[in-house]
């Protein structure tokens, strides 16, 4: 068992081609790039750290296991919390971002709103909502 860890160093999305990755996520996110080649884009948010890799260079990071087709339904949604969400939708809509859905107040006390990368990956825009 890995015991207390005190945070995530990378989280490594697997992309289907990483120009268009890199041009979205500089142009939505705006991060620090931290390393860059034909194949991979290392971008600094805060503390974290996304490596975006070309899915053809994932098989030896995975194995024995296969990597997952291309648009096979999401299986992970990464959250980044705001202080509004309604404002930070206007700016990813005027940054030509499609909105998956939101906003939304959702029952756990969140209001939320969703889009996807050109990948496929789901990111959430989330802030707390004042309680009663």
């Amino acid at each position: 068992m890995i015991k207390h860890p005190s945070r995530f160093e990378v989280i490594t999305l697997f992309v289907d081609d990483i120009a268009d990755a890199r041009r979205f996520y500089k142009d939505v996110l705006d991060p620090k790039v931290v390393y860059e080649d034909d194949v991979s884009s290392v971008l600094k948010f805060g503390e974290l750290v996304i490596n975006l890799l070309q899915v053809t260079e994932a098989p030896v990071l995975v194995e024995p296991l296969m990597v997952a087709t291309p648009r096979n339904g999401v299986a992970v949604l990464l959250t980044i919390k705001v202080e509004d969400v309604d404002s930070t939708c206007a700016e990813l809509t005027r940054r030509g971002v499609s909105l998956l859905n939101g906003p939304v107040d959702r029952p756990w006390g969140r209001r939320t709103a969703a889009f996807a990368d050109p990948s496929g990956h789901v990111w959430e825009i989330a802030q707390e909502l004042p309680t009663a």
